[in-house]
Order: C-alpha cells, then sequence, then structure tokens
C-alpha cells in the first residue's frame, strides 16, 4: 500500500521494507509527541484559567517541555526528510548505474560489428 503512494507521486522506484519501518517508527514516535503537546496545552490553558499561583508558575515548566517537544518533532521531521532524501538519490543512482550499464553493452555490440 505504500508503494503504491510513492507510485501515485511519481516515483517508480521499489521502496525498501527497512526505509518503510523507519518512517512508520517515525511517524509514530512524532504521533505520540504531538498527543503529549494536546495534553501540555490542556493543562497550561486550565492553569492559565485557574489563576491560582502555584499553577501559573507550573506552567513555565510545562511551557519548556511543550517548547522541547516541538524542537524533537523538528528534529524527527528533519531526519525523516534527509532518509526519504537518501532513498531516492540511491534510487535514482541504481537507475543510472542500470541505464549506463545496458548503454554500455549496446555500445560495445555496434563497435564489434562495425
Amino acid at each position: 500500500m505504500e508503494g503504491d503512494i510513492f507510485s501515485s507521486a511519481g516515483y517508480d522506484a521499489q521502496v525498501d521494507d527497512k526505509i518503510l519501518q523507519i518512517f512508520q517508527k517515525s511517524f509514530g514516535q512524532v504521533q505520540d509527541i504531538l498527543d503529549q503537546n494536546r495534553l501540555l496545552i490542556n493543562e497550561i490553558n486550565q492553569n492559565h484559567e485557574s489563576k491560582v499561583p502555584d499553577n501559573l508558575t507550573r506552567n513555565v515548566g510545562l511551557i519548556k517541555e511543550l517548547n522541547n517537544n516541538i524542537r524533537r518533532v523538528v528534529n524527527l521531521y528533519a531526519d525523516l526528510s534527509n532518509s526519504f532524501t537518501r532513498s531516492m538519490e540511491a534510487s535514482s543512482e541504481g537507475e543510472s548505474a542500470a541505464t549506463l550499464k545496458s548503454e554500455g553493452k549496446a555500445s560495445q555490440k555496434r563497435i564489434r560489428s562495425g
């Protein structure tokens, strides 16, 4: 099914199972962090609305945690982007090597017959 996504996007290269596992793991981590962020934001909002000094003080730590989580998500997406780029480059290099190999054989045949 994931291969269909890449094919419909114009990529004819087969996507390696290992790469798909990396993507699934990373997207799972991102989703977990985003779920944590939703809970943090809800708690921050409740603390802010309560106007209780201890709750407002607690928000400082919660906001720091939220910011760290956002950094983690950005890093995960950057890693995913790099992995995707490397896999597409490797796929492209594989196609280029196959083309060069077939062209080399064709040119050898012409030399022999000429």
